[in-house]
């Protein structure tokens, strides 16, 4: 449906997640990957989906002057914030551990920005979701971090794995934004445009 009327423009999905590639599959549109390497780091003072936006919108502007009149770039950024702090994709088991360890019996929020870019503008559109956890054991931690190597991942974790299965006790909000991408309102936007 949506393909259709997006015909006369290319759509380009600047990220290298396979969640976020197959979200644009499963939406049933055309889309090509274009990756730039982009050093994601923003100012200290920045919270929540301020982070987000500016990452989002810092991806986006590494292509300017490369985009066709009829190409939409589109770049996107997600975190976990809990406790007043962002908790990016963790370095080591370690710090993964005391990540999950920390959400462990508690609500935190999950935020993704997206960015629309063509050469002559640029829109931000961002989405919340707030997750509980259950009381977790170590164990089972630890068990997950050794068999799912959650290392790409905003927070530690993957809603979508055994972890999510087992751990999440309450969604509230889009539960495709939690695996890094608001997908109705991406679809909502890109009908806007045609």
């Amino acid at each position: 449906m949506l393909k259709e009327k997006l015909k006369k423009y290319k759509i380009i999905l600047a990220s290298g997640s396979p969640r976020r590639q197959q979200f644009f599959k499963d939406l049933d549109l055309d889309f090509e990957i274009r990756l730039k390497d982009v050093e994601e780091i923003y100012p200290p003072e920045l919270k929540a989906a301020e982070i987000t936006d500016y990452l989002a919108e810092l991806k986006a502007n590494a292509f300017e002057g490369e985009l066709n009149e009829n190409e939409i770039l589109v770049t996107s950024d997600t975190i976990v914030w809990h406790q007043n702090k962002a908790l990016g994709k963790p370095k080591n088991a370690e710090e993964a551990f005391a990540m999950i360890k920390s959400m462990s019996n508690t609500t935190h929020e999950v935020f993704t920005s997206v960015c629309f870019k063509t050469n002559s503008s640029s829109t931000l559109i961002n989405d919340v979701t707030k997750v509980t956890f259950n009381d977790l054991s170590d164990e089972a931690i630890q068990y997950y971090i050794e068999n799912y190597k959650p290392y790409d991942k905003a927070g530690a974790y993957g809603i979508q794995e055994w972890f999510g299965f087992m751990a999440v006790a309450k969604v509230e909000g889009s539960y495709t934004n939690v695996m890094g991408l608001p997908t109705a309102k991406v679809y909502e936007f890109l009908t806007t445009l045609v």
